[in-house]
């Protein structure tokens, strides 16, 4: 029955090419659903056809551009949007220079907003979509005051989002990682202290890989999360709940 739980439905996958989109393309293609995967880099999706046995399209596309939001608008069909690409620059707020508030502004709500407003035009028969907040949209933290910014804006967009689109049978759910293990952020962890910080701050001592979130993704898309829309599930091991 697992393997059938998205059968039929076509799912768009962005940030699809590492760590956590990579990871929700094979757990939605698993699911049964047809998946167009998005990155903009053509060598980390290229693995991505022959793991699913055709289930997922390559795309090689970048969230920002106007041509990418027209060809969402022109799918047919979509039943599922996972609004998964974004990134963060860590730096003290002081020293934050523009293109740096710039770039995270346009990347983590800018686009987040555009390719949101595409899928819901493209979504005929109504439909979910998940947008990848953070932990970060429900707490603060040092060194990230853009980064808390933007996903505390997904936040909002995506309650907002759930009450307008309700009538037209779109549900709008967010998901809320803590620090996820990908060989990206396996770097950070090579500092003693940060590594220290982060788990001092979950209590379950340990923290998710990317198949984890995968998996709660497939759960919200799917219709056994039929009545749960404008909320944020929140995968982060109890640190907010401190």
């Amino acid at each position: 029955m697992a393997d059938a739980l998205l059968a039929g439905r076509l799912a768009l996958v962005t940030g699809a090419g590492r760590g956590i989109g990579r990871a929700t393309a094979l757990a939605l293609a698993a699911s049964g659903a047809r998946v167009v995967a998005v990155a903009r880099t053509a060598g980390d999706l290229e693995t991505l056809t022959e793991e699913t046995g055709g289930q997922v399209t390559p795309l090689v596309a970048d969230v920002g551009d106007p041509d990418f939001h027209r060809r969402i608008e022109a799918m047919d069909g979509l039943d599922i949007l996972v609004n998964n690409a974004g990134g963060n620059r860590p730096k003290m707020m002081v020293d934050v220079d523009d293109d740096t508030l710039d770039w995270m502004i346009d990347l983590n709500i800018r686009s987040v907003y555009k390719v949101a407003r595409a899928a819901v035009r493209a979504m005929k028969r109504g439909g979910v979509i998940v947008n990848m907040s953070s932990q970060m949209g429900h707490v603060g933290s040092p060194k990230r005051t853009v980064y808390c910014m933007t996903k505390h804006a997904v936040e909002g967009l995506t309650k907002a989002m759930a009450v307008e689109l309700a009538p037209a049978g779109i549900r709008v759910v967010s998901v809320a990682p803590t620090f996820v293990l990908t060989p990206m952020t396996a770097p950070m962890f090579e500092d003693p202290e940060f590594k220290r910080f982060v788990y001092d701050m979950v209590p379950m001592n340990d923290l998710p890989v990317p198949d984890d979130v995968a998996q709660a993704i497939v759960f919200l898309a799917s219709s056994r999360a039929r009545f749960v829309t404008g909320d944020s599930l929140r995968i982060d091991g109890g640190w907010t709940a401190r």
